[in-house]
């Protein structure tokens, strides 16, 4: 299947992190969701309920990811894979989570992980 719903850049303001500091002031995430997904039915009747609320989703991760805390961004994908396919119509989710304030001793521009998780 070639359909896919994507939601890139979720800001979200969030306290993951090993680092004390990064719990204790937090920082800003994004957050990229590629859902694959049959849209045949939406495409053909224009009907919203036949595919995902863009919106709703997006809030529904920005208020996972900054309700809980984990040190790593790696948990942070994990469960937001584990709630986009909560929705049984989702056959397959990629979770990218960009940390683009990272505090690391060589400096950088940016850390993200992905993970992909499908139906089992």
């Amino acid at each position: 299947m070639a359909d896919c719903i994507h939601l890139e850049g979720i800001r979200v303001f969030a306290h993951h992190g090993v680092y004390d500091h990064e719990k204790q002031r937090g920082q800003i995430f994004l957050i990229d969701v590629h859902i694959t997904i049959d849209l045949s039915t939406a495409g053909e009747t224009d009907d919203l309920g036949a595919t995902i609320h863009y919106g709703e989703l997006a809030d529904a991760i920005a208020r996972r990811a900054a309700s809980e805390r984990w040190d790593l961004i790696e948990r942070v994908a994990q469960r937001t894979a584990e709630l986009v396919l909560e929705d049984p119509r989702v056959d397959e989710v990629m979770v990218t989570v960009h940390k683009p304030e990272v505090t690391l001793p060589t400096p950088v521009g940016a850390v993200s992980v992905s993970v992909t998780r499908g139906r089992t």
